[in-house]
């Protein structure tokens, strides 16, 4: 199965004279499950980070944040970033996680 990602904006950080959204605060999560019914695994792999921006509260396009809809931010912090890279990172993430390198553990508590 294929990783799905799924962002998602907890806070953004405003200028309060012209409601213009200045600091974006995202989340990507990736998910992929391999397996089915019971034997079905979820290797899930997530990062948050900010971006920021500079609103012209002139301009044509303008959103104040009264108006401003999750998916305009997800957009323009996408915009902001290297969004294909942020999803290659999370994509190698789970990749270590369903075929692990290293391990933890005690071997005389098996």
């Amino acid at each position: 199965m294929a990783i799905t990602y799924t962002w998602t904006i907890p806070t953004v950080e405003r200028t309060l004279s012209d409601g213009g959204i200045t600091t974006i605060h995202y989340r990507c999560v990736g998910s992929e499950t391999v397996g089915s019914g019971d034997d079905a695994v979820t290797y899930t792999d997530g990062q948050y980070g900010t971006t920021g921006h500079t609103p012209n509260a002139d301009a044509e396009g303008f959103i104040s944040y009264d108006s401003v809809t999750e998916a305009n931010c997800i957009s323009w912090a996408q915009s902001a970033l290297d969004k294909d890279a942020l999803e290659a990172t999370i994509a190698e993430n789970i990749s270590v996680q369903k075929t692990p390198t290293t391990g933890t553990g005690t071997p005389w508590a098996a």
